[in-house]
Order: C-alpha cells, then sequence, then structure tokens
C-alpha cells in the first residue's frame, strides 16, 4: 500500500512537472508573439508617421530624405558617439583614417551636450593658436554648433590648407566668448618624443597613439639605460589605437589585467593582460595627465594607477571610455555605433568618469622672488675664491651645454610647468626610496 502511494505521488510529480514546463515553454511562445507583435506595431507606427509627414509637410520631402533623417535622428539620440553616416560622411571618415588633409589639429567631443575641445595636438594650427582643453565651441565660422554632431563639425574644421577659419570658443575664467582666427594647416603629428631632466631623468611626451607609440617608447627607454626614472607625459592626448595603449602598458606591468571591453553582445568582450615577456623596465614612474587625456590614454594612466606601477600628476582626465565601430550598411552608407564600455584593471569604469590624478597639480609656473638683501658665503670678504671660480666655472659651462642642447629639460623649463616640477621631485623621492 505504501508502495502504491509512493508511485501515485511519483506520477502526480511528474504531472506536476510535465504541466510547468508546458507551462513555461507556453509562457515563452506567448512573450515571443507578445515582443513580435510590439515590434509589426511599432514599424507600423514609423511607416505611418514617415506617410503622413511626406504627404502634409509644408515642404515637399522625398522618402529617401525622410528616411536619412530618421536614421540620423535615431543615431544622435543613442549617445554622443554613435551617428549614421551618409555617402559624404562616410567617405570624409575614410580620408581621416586613411589620407592627408587640411584641418585645425583639434580633438573634439561631446560634454554636458556642448561641443569641447577634448585636445589641440602639439604642433598644430590651433595649438599655435591657443586653443586648449575644455574650450567649448560655440561656432565655426558664422554657423552655430548648436545641436550639431561631432561629424558635422569636424567636416566644417576641415578644409583647403591656407584657408582660414573663425572660431568662436567660452573658456573658464573669460567673462566672453572669445573668436580664435586660425589658419588650417596639414597634420601631421609626431606622436613620440623624449627629452632628459637632470641627466638620470627621462621625459616621454605621448601627443597621441598612432601605430608606432609603443615601438617609439620601446626604443627611448633602451638608448637611455641609464635612467633611474621615467615622466609619462599624456596631457592633452586624445587617444587612439587600443592596441597601441596595451602594449604601452605592458612595458611597465609584467602581469595582471591591463583593460576590458564589455558590451550587451558577449562576442564583443574582451579582455587584455600583460605580459612578462614583454616588460622592459622597473624604474620609479610618474604619468601626468590633464582634462585633454582621453580614451586611450585614461587606459594607460588607470591602469598604471590600478597595478600601483605610477604615481599620475595632474588633473582629472576626459572620461571617454566607450568602444565604436563602424558598420557599412550600403557600398556609401555606414553607421558607427557604441558597442562596449572599457573597464580598468580595478573594474572601474572610465565612461563619463575619467581618471582622478593620485596628487592634483593645476597647471601654471612656480613663482620666484629674489631676496636682493640676504647675505650668502660668496658675498663674505675672505671666501674661498678658489673653490667659487671652480663651481662657477661648471655652472656657466653647464649652462652652455643646455642652451646648445634641444633634448634636456632645464630647471628654467621646469619652473614654466609646476605639474612637470612636481612630477621630477616626485621621481627624485622615488628614486632615493628605492635606493
Amino acid at each position: 500500500m505504501k508502495n502504491k502511494k509512493l508511485i501515485t505521488l511519483g506520477f502526480a510529480s511528474v504531472a506536476l512537472s510535465m504541466s510547468l514546463l508546458f507551462s513555461s515553454s507556453a509562457f515563452a511562445q506567448n512573450s515571443e508573439q507578445e515582443s513580435e507583435a510590439s515590434r509589426l506595431q511599432a514599424l507600423a507606427k514609423f511607416t505611418k508617421v514617415i506617410s503622413i509627414v511626406e504627404q502634409y509637410n509644408v515642404d515637399k520631402v522625398t522618402i529617401e530624405e525622410l528616411m536619412d533623417k530618421a536614421l540620423d535622428g535615431m543615431m544622435k539620440n543613442l549617445d554622443a558617439h554613435s551617428n549614421y553616416l551618409t555617402a559624404k560622411d562616410y567617405k570624409r571618415l575614410q580620408v581621416q583614417t586613411s589620407g592627408k588633409f587640411g584641418g585645425l589639429g583639434i580633438t573634439v567631443g561631446m560634454k554636458d551636450g556642448a561641443l569641447t575641445v577634448i585636445a589641440p595636438i602639439d604642433g598644430t594650427p590651433a595649438d599655435k593658436a591657443g586653443l586648449k582643453s575644455g574650450d567649448i565651441i560655440l561656432k565655426i565660422d558664422d554657423k552655430s554648433t548648436l545641436g550639431m554632431t561631432i561629424d558635422e563639425a569636424v567636416s566644417l574644421m576641415r578644409g583647403k590648407i591656407g584657408d582660414p577659419i573663425d572660431v568662436t570658443i567660452v573658456r573658464k575664467g573669460e567673462l566672453k566668448p572669445i573668436v580664435v582666427h586660425i589658419v588650417r594647416g596639414e597634420i601631421t603629428i609626431e606622436s613620440v618624443y623624449t627629452k632628459t631632466i637632470n641627466e638620470n631623468i627621462l621625459y616621454i611626451r605621448v601627443a597621441s597613439f598612432d601605430q608606432k607609440v609603443a615601438h617609439d617608447v620601446t626604443e627611448a627607454i633602451k638608448k637611455h639605460k641609464n635612467t633611474k626614472g621615467i615622466i609619462l607625459d599624456l596631457r592633452n592626448n586624445p587617444g587612439g589605437l587600443l592596441d597601441q595603449a596595451v602594449d604601452l602598458v605592458d612595458l611597465f606591468v609584467s602581469d595582471g589585467n591591463i583593460v576590458s571591453q564589455k558590451g550587451r553582445d558577449e562576442r564583443d568582450n574582451k579582455s587584455y593582460d600583460a605580459s612578462a615577456s614583454t616588460t622592459i623596465t622597473d624604474v620609479p614612474l610618474v604619468v601626468l595627465v590633464n582634462g585633454g587625456s582621453a580614451s586611450a590614454s585614461e587606459i594607460v594612466s588607470g591602469a598604471l594607477q590600478d597595478h600601483k606601477r605610477a604615481v599620475l600628476v595632474g588633473e582629472k582626465t576626459f572620461g571617454k571610455g566607450s568602444v565604436q565601430v563602424v558598420l557599412p550598411i550600403t557600398k556609401e552608407e555606414a553607421i558607427k555605433l557604441t558597442i562596449a564600455r572599457y573597464y580598468l584593471p580595478s573594474g572601474r569604469t572610465i565612461q563619463a568618469v575619467g581618471v582622478n590624478p593620485d596628487i592634483e597639480v593645476a597647471p601654471g609656473e612656480i613663482k620666484s622672488h629674489k631676496n636682493e638683501f640676504s647675505i650668502k658665503e660668496a658675498d663674505l670678504k675672505k671666501h674661498l675664491q678658489e673653490e667659487l671660480e671652480k663651481v662657477d666655472g661648471k655652472k656657466e659651462t653647464n649652462k652652455e651645454d643646455k642652451k646648445v642642447n634641444k633634448d634636456i629639460i632645464t630647471p628654467e623649463m621646469l619652473n614654466k610647468d609646476i605639474q612637470l616640477k612636481e612630477a621630477v621631485d616626485i621621481i627624485k623621492a622615488l628614486v632615493i626610496i628605492k635606493g
């Protein structure tokens, strides 16, 4: 009797499980049907609006024009970096990535809905004209940037080499908008250059991340074998190629994660790790950053900070930590779509947050005041003249050498850049601690 009850209960349990399974299957099927019906309703609504506008709009507009406007509006409303590329836009983008062009030499982005200068590129017309990171562009010639996309703004600023352009900007601390007159030039960028400080500190400036950054930095470090500390300057670096950012970090970090990207589609998820075989130095490292440090430069500075491999000095970075891809939709048109976000080794995001420096230092000069009334040993009547002459002789020689050698950063230069001066002082302290 007991066995019969157990068998009955077993059948009842199986029946209940089957019932729940069929119910679950039916629910999933209903959900799919509802989702499909919802999509069809949305498409029907879209088609109806297109038809009404085409028929009744005050100005005649073709279905092709309406579709372009609809696609453009849809992509703009996703995020600041996604957009629809018409045949003209797509061709312009291809020229930008593969050919030479006339332009200003600035990287721009959307910040709080305003077209903002991320960074002027070293030595370009924009840099020479005085544009700065954080400048908000109000007008390009006589055209307002209100509601303008990044690609539209870039196309207006690009043009024939030698042609002038007026850019109206709003700058923090200035009461009125400033009109900056710039003459377009051919944009050629020296991505990496190096100098030495106090003979044993290597200063490496990375202006942007092109295809040779990791190689050039490697060569610079190998060339300066007696370096006791390195200052990596990423200020006003707007970013560039991700693989170069990863390879640069790998020169200083021997293991662990460098950066990962995560999107809605698992196929877009990637992780980049350091390798001991590519690490070439363990000397103390300081990284300089500011509001113009974006994208790839934020990955480098943030990863080095998370690994406690470098001390970050300067100001909070720009905060662009998203991944865009260009997807062709026809032979002549494409969309640029954000597919993932970057995450640093600690798991924190860069997007709209940026990287905070370990030591915050505002830009500026070091103001020095000479005390005309102070008396030192050299001012006394019977000081040791011979020793003083030896020292003065060395000083004069060194001054002459530094004037001739453009690869050396002098104390006078450091006094004009308080952020760099702070970085040098930190490197000196780290070298002493390391022994």
